[in-house]
């Protein structure tokens, strides 16, 4: 129990700063691809649609996973609180207050990592779709 009480917020503040991490590579990546693509080079609809939606899957499951990491920092916060109680014998409020506190940071940084997440994904899953539909319009010309 002391090594998860020591090690419990670096592990998901780093789990969720690596997340963070890859979602706005990813993002950046993917938005410096969309500026330079050459619609005219695909012919074939399938290949376009991959080329496009390269990496959406990873933000998408960054967006929908961080929360989860957060909550689960969130359980194992409160699980050390309460044993902290128990091992004391006594229940002081401020202690066990500070406990809980300190513990939901991690679902509000799961959140933080989630949302950005979230929009960026819908964003770019909305240019993919604008680019298909030039794709597609330029091939009837």
């Amino acid at each position: 129990m002391e090594f998860l009480k020591a090690n419990l917020d670096f592990g998901v503040m780093g789990l969720l700063g690596f997340m963070s991490f890859l979602m706005i590579a990813f993002v950046i990546e993917r938005l410096l691809y969309f500026a330079r693509v050459d619609l005219a080079s695909f012919d074939d609809a399938e290949d376009l649609d991959l080329a496009l939606t390269r990496h959406l899957t990873a933000i998408a499951t960054i967006g929908a996973n961080a929360p989860y990491v957060g909550l689960l920092g969130t359980v194992l916060g409160i699980l050390i609180a309460f044993y902290d109680i128990g091992q004391s014998g006594a229940i002081e409020t401020t202690t066990m207050m500070i406990g809980l506190a300190l513990a939901l940071k991690a679902t509000a940084l799961g959140l933080v990592v989630a949302i950005p997440a979230l929009i960026f994904y819908n964003a770019l899953l909305r240019r993919t779709e604008v680019l298909k539909a030039r794709w597609r319009k330029g091939r009837r010309s």
